[in-house]
């Protein structure tokens, strides 16, 4: 029962509140992202690369808000610091964005159905965005101002 115990212990704090609303809301905005990518390129054949982008773009916004409020719980208090919050928030989203746009044009050329390469990048962008948004934009040193 003890080693049982202890295992439970373990993934009670790996699957934390903050860990569960990230997943979450990162499911939501993936699902903008992928969405938003089949509408334009599927339905309105806007050219896959242009539809990532402005995929990409609203994913982030709703990404901004939702970590801002629910996930990371911002507590920055001046305006000043809430730019800057918001300017390592986005300069974040601007690495993972170039990691996904330039993964796209490399990915879009093989012979794998556009929404599959598009899922494969959107996973490799949620887990790096999470660790930039913990440890960069809304890490404790930002919530203590």
């Amino acid at each position: 029962m003890k080693k049982n115990q202890k295992i439970m212990e373990k993934v009670k704090k790996v699957l934390n509140r903050e860990v569960i609303f990230y997943l979450i809301f990162g499911v939501l905005s993936t699902i903008i992202n992928l969405g938003s990518f089949y509408i334009l390129n599927t339905l309105l054949s806007v050219n896959e690369n242009l539809a990532n982008f402005i995929a990409i773009i609203l994913a982030v916004l709703f990404a901004y808000f939702t970590n801002k409020d629910l996930v990371f719980h911002s507590e920055v208090k001046t305006f000043k610091d809430k730019i800057i919050q918001f300017l390592k928030f986005m300069s974040g989203r601007a690495f993972t964005l170039a990691v996904e746009f330039f993964g796209g044009l490399l990915l879009f050329k093989i012979p794998i159905p556009n929404m599959i390469t598009k899922t494969f990048l959107t996973v490799i962008v949620v887990i790096l965005n999470y660790f930039i948004s913990k440890y960069f934009a809304f890490n404790s040193k930002s919530k203590d101002k």
